[in-house]
């Protein structure tokens, strides 16, 4: 396949091929993460189910702060990387590794410490609580391996580069689902093997990931003056001209330069391990972005509460459509992210008008996704829904979970629209706006699940969600029209 350039290529076909691995990474992510549930429903029964429900509303909500964070450090990392600046491009990898890290290890902390009080918290069932209560102590204890791995993806994004994190998904979910298998099925392990195997699968894959982007990082020479040049095009293929001209670009001789290529890189080209105003930056555009993130999560978590007050059966069917339901927003959001960091180079290049190319073309892939997932979901929702529950089920875990995705199929257009919009607004660094949106987004899913959760019953909860999605797409799109966001920058290029 043929690797697309984002600054020079046709806008359409590059954020396509772009965006195609991504979709296809999460969208394994998601399978390992659904055959959590469906190993874990068939093999140990419909209470474990439910209990892995009862947690996930909860780690979704870390996994999706943790997407954010990378997203707003790969938001400065490709601006960079337009403007040629690879010393700060990788200064800025470095000071994103470094912070996430310390967060994950204080979250994960403070989670252990606080698992039982969070799920009585959200009014969990007291017959499923204890197996919540296992899940989640062993998710927080692997949450640094986790939330590195998906910084970890966000940088190669931001890199030009979707494919290494799709072929470490796509080994990290085989991983996972042969873990199941033998921890729960084979020994019997119950919610703590299915934990577990999240928590290795992951976990060897975001050390394999970090390995391959020190190696990667390596290409790019930190050069003296103006646009900088990757270290290839200098040490490893030579043009004529470059040969020709190697003492001169070096500016150090030809000892220099044999040091040069030997690896040896002056203290004065180096890139710094952290930087302050860098990290700020990047708070700039991570706060919002794990907002926008996890607004879903956090929505789910939020009513949570309200599902699990209808009991465990219920519980089990909403978490059969949510798994669901997070397959099917996996395009949409990767649709945005591509569309983050396509705005965000080409921004860094000056080229604001491509950016609006790429918006036109994002709406139509929106599209296009939205009829397909509409179309199977109408077709096909009870056998998938069937796929989660063993035969044995209640009957309001299948009418619930068939309530919910005949429902929610006709309006993934909302929040396709609303990603790659809110896309273009984060990879600008221009925050307020989406943040605003996404406020929104939150307050209407939770204020109509509460308020009416007694006179619709369960089906509150899902049919405010593409109430908020609109919303959320109105407000952004709004500021979209308005062209403020091409006029900002989070570096200078003079940097």
């Amino acid at each position: 396949m043929k690797k697309y350039n984002m600054l020079t290529d046709n806008p359409g076909k590059s954020l396509f091929f772009f965006a195609l691995p991504m979709i296809l990474g999460n969208l394994f992510q998601q399978f390992y993460s659904t055959m959590d549930s469906i190993i874990v429903g068939q093999f140990v029964g419909e209470e474990a189910l439910a209990a892995v429900g009862a947690s996930y509303s909860l780690t979704t909500v870390f996994i999706m702060i943790a997407i954010g964070g990378g997203i707003g450090a790969s938001v400065i990392t490709s601006q960079y990387l337009g403007a040629g600046l690879y010393r700060k491009m990788k200064t800025s990898v470095y000071t994103a590794l470094i912070s996430f890290l310390t967060v994950s290890i204080v979250l994960g902390t403070i989670g252990l410490f606080f698992s039982r009080l969070i799920l009585t918290a959200l009014n969990t069932p007291e017959n499923i609580l204890a197996d919540a209560m296992l899940y989640l102590k062993i998710y927080f204890a692997g949450l640094p391996f986790l939330f590195m791995y998906n910084i970890l993806s966000s940088v190669f994004n931001a890199l030009g580069n979707s494919r290494t994190p799709l072929y470490l998904l796509i080994f990290s979910s085989l991983l996972n689902i042969a873990l199941d298998l033998i921890l729960v099925r084979g020994f019997g392990f119950g919610i703590a093997g299915a934990a577990g195997a999240t928590v290795f699968a992951q976990g060897l894959s975001a050390f394999i990931s970090f390995c391959l982007l020190m190696k990667s990082l390596k290409t790019y020479r930190s050069g003296e003056a103006g646009r900088e040049m990757p270290d290839k095009a200098v040490f490893g293929e030579l043009t004529a001209a470059d040969g020709q001209n190697r003492t001169g670009l070096e500016g150090q001789g030809e000892d220099g330069w044999q040091s040069r290529k030997a690896g040896n890189v002056p203290e004065e080209f180096r890139a710094a391990l952290f930087d302050v105003q860098m990290l700020g930056n990047m708070i700039k555009v991570a706060i919002p972005s794990m907002l926008q993130q996890s607004i879903v999560s956090i929505g789910m978590l939020l009513v949570q509460s309200v599902v699990n007050g209808f009991g465990s059966s219920v519980l089990a069917g909403y978490t059969a459509g949510m798994r669901i339901e997070s397959i099917c927003i996996v395009p949409m959001i990767a649709s945005g992210n591509a569309v983050s960091t396509f705005t965000a180079q080409n921004l860094g290049a000056g080229a604001s008008s491509r950016v609006k190319e790429g918006y036109r073309a994002a709406v139509k892939m929106v599209a296009a996704f939205a009829v397909i997932i509409c179309l199977t979901l109408t077709l096909f929702h009870e056998s998938i829904i069937r796929s989660f529950l063993e035969a044995g089920s209640e009957a309001a875990a299948f009418e619930t979970g068939n309530a919910y995705l005949s429902f929610i199929g006709f309006f993934f257009v909302f929040i396709g629209l609303k990603a790659i919009t809110d896309g273009v607004l984060r990879g600008a660094g221009d925050v307020l706006v989406f943040t605003l949106a996404n406020l929104v987004n939150l307050g209407i899913r939770v204020t109509i699940a509460f308020a009416f959760a007694s006179v619709w019953g369960v089906q509150a909860v899902w049919i405010a969600v593409p109430v908020g999605w609109a919303s959320n797409y109105l407000i952004s799109f709004i500021r979209y029209l308005s062209g403020k966001w091409s006029r900002k920058k989070l570096i200078r290029v003079e940097e």
